[in-house]
């Protein structure tokens, strides 16, 4: 699978949420693929997914706030949007100034990643607007011009909680399965 990456393809992988699509991140031939495979409006950026802290800080700032998250609850069903590193080209998030990072929740993904030497776009495995596929055949429905599929489980069925790390006081951008409260609590600690 991480050959097919590489090459940049765009395969199907089991996360702890849901199934995601995937491609490398340091291809801009494999990030204009995802957007055909997935039909995605082309303003939308990508949330990246790293093998582990070092990766996550080689893209990205990570304050205090974000850094104690990040001890917390990754890897989990946990997405921060911080501060972009200023070296990412500018289509790893549209121009904008953050970007979205998750930390690989299996070892299969971080083996992976790390095999493919560098951060994934991931995403779900649908069809930009559409419902999230949960078994193989709908993934094969949905996104037919997929290059190849990685099986397993995914056990959440559930998108991660995405948190916004880029102002004093962080936002929950979308519920998931790790709650505010639980994110606040780990925040206060001192």
């Amino acid at each position: 699978m991480s050959q097919i990456l590489k090459n940049d393809g765009v395969i199907s992988v089991p996360t702890d949420t849901v199934f995601g699509i995937c491609a490398r991140m340091n291809s801009k031939i494999a990030y204009h693929k995802l957007i055909e495979v997935k039909k995605r409006p082309a303003n939308k950026s990508f949330p990246v997914m790293c093998a582990n802290e070092e990766q996550i800080k080689s893209i990205a700032i990570v304050n205090e706030t974000a850094e104690k998250i990040i001890k917390a609850f990754m890897p989990g069903p946990i997405t921060l949007v911080l501060n972009k590193n200023n070296t990412l080209p500018e289509y790893v998030t549209n121009g904008k100034d953050t970007i979205a990072v998750r930390m690989a929740t299996s070892d299969s993904i971080k083996k992976l990643i790390n095999k493919t030497e560098s951060p994934i776009f991931m995403t779900s495995a649908n069809q930009s607007g559409s419902p999230e596929c949960t078994n193989l055949d709908e993934i094969e429905k949905a996104c037919p011009l997929i290059d190849g599929i990685m099986e397993g489980q995914v056990s959440f069925s559930k998108a991660s909680t995405i948190v916004d790390c880029t102002f004093d006081e962080v936002k929950i951008l979308r519920e998931g399965p790790i709650s505010l409260e639980q994110i606040k609590k780990v925040i206060d600690k001192k």
